[in-house]
């Protein structure tokens, strides 16, 4: 290797590893969040109750008594908070749907880290005590607006959600607050209607989609009403200037969605929802985003909310999918496009009206932010609902059967194209005789993984399925939670049984979108004729090593907090470019980038050196039951084309295969039964014509 090569391969690698730790130090300062945990006595919480019954029903409550009769009931929320694990609050309700005590028992919220004193976490959800939960479900009536704790949005948004949510759930349950528990009758359904082309103004017009606008001087009146003053860089807009022009629809109905997301989009959706799931989708333009910092750093929008009924629904990156753009003719040319499934635990009804709510912010102070929140109502066209008695579930469906049923073409679609690699792996002798016909077939499949299991499916397995696999051996495993993904599903049974034939090469070398686009840039690379960098094998074979490191470091940290590992499994590009396609904040898309930029010089640079899910892969996979790939005995000796030609260096100088690092390519395979490349047949090839002319010529 060239002095010249060697430095820009040690620049290359400094400059990455330099990367790597600020990243990682970024997220481990947002993962060494604070924990609290307090059991308190149920007395606490619902003051003047002399006894309390057993946990019982659905939700699960505690009756309270006194004198004999039940006042009331306590229960447990227990929802996700920014860090990932749960906030629990033990709360109270009476007879008449009013809040009468409400105390944090545990979180392991990040909010200690901004300066945030954890007593206005337990202040705001004190401040529940005397809410009603009529006042939020009366016809017309409005949410109560959340007294947002500055640098701990999140935090008491999942508070919010949370108490209200559960105890409207009690109330109807138990009859409380004149709710009559098991109400049942005819109720509104959509309406199965044909077809019909409709261009962006109609739908507007009969209500298919909403629009709430807002300019910057409607919003410093909001904020004017609550006692905040003018933008502080108010300069920079005018009055008339719009601050976000938002539209929202739902368009898991047939004639709102192939309108609004055009057909293939419609049919791609369809895919990706439950039976009967509902999907909304929200486009804005303007200078506000609706995404919020919440989601660039965590997933999180914690800028809108769908509230139906008085029950919030919380919206993440689990549940959503990035649109390019509106089809409906006459359409925006809308920045921000969201599609968003509706979780089946949110229990939201699309024939029943529900709205949006989108929380505006501004800046007070250093530290401190006030918030204003703005509603946009949504109810489907009279002609799309009508009246029908409520259906039954069958007993026993469950959610993840809906789901395949669901996806079932996707599923064949997958199975088909893991048959075919089952096949070329049987039958590779036969193939990688053929170069050109096996070169072919490698790139078709490796442009398949990219594009359909990475771009259209988002079926990248990670390091987290790990964490998350291992965690539920340890906790409790339950079938139907892993199959609830039926992609990812099958992948990981994939792969688990291949590590057993192939180790990890058949995933890693095959199956792993993120590994085939930067093997599909490689090629594409030195077709440009961009020089590549060869590094000794001394320096890689320590540098391979990083890998391990990364993921027993993680190991380790998911023992302690799962969470934790999840922030710092970001060392995995994977999610920004997948699944948020590089709309994240610019360091995690620039450290996406330089991955991919790494291996137009070295080739599969990520999975050679950085990758932990291929660490993981590589543990198991020594413990495969045959050996595929044939050697000579003068591999490593008298002939080093194969090493020389491994596109991640996994064959040793001797000449043996390391199979922790082999990706199962089979590129040393086409040299090894080629009788112009492999210098041991090449050898014999021309011994053989010097037998013949020595015995031509002695005749």
């Amino acid at each position: 290797m060239r002095g010249g090569q060697a430095g820009a391969l040690q620049k290359i690698a400094t400059r990455t590893f330099m990367l790597m730790a600020l990243l990682l130090a970024a997220s481990q300062a947002q993962a060494n969040f604070g924990a609290f945990e307090k059991d308190v006595p149920l007395a606490e919480v619902f003051p003047g109750a002399d006894s309390f019954g057993p946990e019982e029903g659905s939700p699960p409550a505690t009756p309270a008594f006194k004198d004999g009769k039940i006042v009331g009931y306590v229960f447990v929320t227990s929802d996700i908070g920014y860090s990932g694990k749960p906030i629990r609050l033990r709360a109270a309700m009476d007879v008449n749907g009013t809040i009468v005590g409400a105390k944090v028992i545990e979180h392991h919220e990040p909010i200690l880290l901004a300066g945030i004193p954890e007593q206005k976490l337990f202040d705001f959800a004190a401040a529940y005590v005397g809410k009603s939960v009529i006042e939020v479900t009366a016809p017309g009536a409005k949410r109560p607006a959340v007294e947002i704790v500055s640098g701990a949005t999140v935090s008491v948004i999942v508070i919010d959600d949370g108490v209200l949510r559960t105890a409207l759930k009690i109330a109807r349950s138990r009859g409380l607050a004149g709710f009559a528990p098991g109400a049942s009758g005819p109720r509104d359904v959509i309406r199965d209607v044909p077809f019909v082309a409709k261009n962006w103004q109609t739908l507007i017009g009969d209500g298919s989609v909403r629009r709430l606008s807002l300019t910057h001087g409607e919003v410093d009146k909001a904020f004017k009403a609550i006692g905040i003053g003018p933008e502080a860089h108010g300069a920079a807009h005018k009055p008339d200037d719009t601050f976000i022009n938002l539209h929202i629809a739902l368009v898991s109905p047939e004639i709102i969605g192939r309108n609004v997301l055009g057909s293939a989009e419609y049919d791609a959706m369809q895919a990706w929802l439950a039976p009967k799931q509902p999907a909304i989708i929200i486009a804005a333009e303007g200078s506000y985003s609706f995404r919020g910092s919440g989601y660039v750093r965590g997933g999180i929008f914690d800028r809108i909310q769908v509230i139906q009924e008085g029950i919030s629904i919380r919206l993440n990156d689990k549940v959503y999918r990035r649109m390019g753009a509106i089809e409906a003719e006459g359409a925006p040319n809308f920045p921000e496009i969201g599609l968003f499934k509706i979780p089946p635990s949110a229990e939201f009804d699309p024939a029943k009206p529900w709205r949006l709510e989108m929380l505006a912010q501004r800046d007070t102070g250093a530290k401190d932010r006030s918030y204003t929140a703005f509603a946009l109502d949504y109810i489907l066209p009279p002609d799309l609902i009508e009246q029908a008695a409520a259906e039954i579930e069958p007993e026993g469906a469950a959610l993840w059967q809906g789901i395949w049923r669901n996806r079932l073409v996707d599923v064949a679609i997958l199975s088909l194209s893991l048959i075919i690699l089952t096949l070329i792996f049987f039958f590779q002798d036969l193939l990688v005789k053929r170069p050109r016909l096996f070169v072919r077939l490698r790139m078709s499949f490796l442009a398949f993984t990219t594009l359909w299991i990475g771009v259209y499916a988002g079926a990248q397995l990670s390091v987290v399925n790990v964490f998350t696999f291992s965690h539920a051996l340890v906790t409790g495993f339950r079938w139907d939670f892993f199959l609830l993904e039926p992609l990812i599903f099958i992948l990981w049974c994939a792969t688990a049984i291949s590590l057993l034939f192939w180790g990890r090469g058949a995933y890693c070398g095959w199956l792993c979108p993120f590994g085939a686009v930067q093997e599909l840039i490689s090629a594409g690379a030195k077709r440009l004729g961009v020089k590549q960098v060869t590094l000794k094998f001394a320096w890689h074979e320590r540098l391979w090593a990083f890998k391990y490191v990364i993921f027993v470091a993680l190991m380790g940290v998911s023992l302690y907090s799962l969470a934790s590992a999840e922030r710092l499994a970001e060392i995995e590009p994977f999610k920004t470019v997948w699944l948020l396609r590089f709309a994240r904040e610019w360091y995690w898309v620039l450290f996406a980038v330089g991955t991919l930029a790494a291996g137009i010089f070295i080739e599969r640079f990520y999975c050679r050196y950085l990758c932990p899910l291929g660490a993981a892969l590589a543990i198991p996979g020594r413990m495969r039951l045959f050996e595929w790939l044939k050697r000579r005995r003068q591999c490593g000796f008298e002939c080093q084309k194969c090493a020389k030609e491994c596109m991640v260096q996994s064959i040793h100088p001797d000449g043996q295969i390391n199979p922790n690092e082999c990706l199962y390519c089979l590129h040393c395979q086409v040299v090894y039964h080629d009788h112009d490349s492999c210098t041991p047949l090449l050898l014999k090839k021309l011994g053989r014509k010097k037998a013949s002319e020595a015995l031509q010529s002695g005749a």
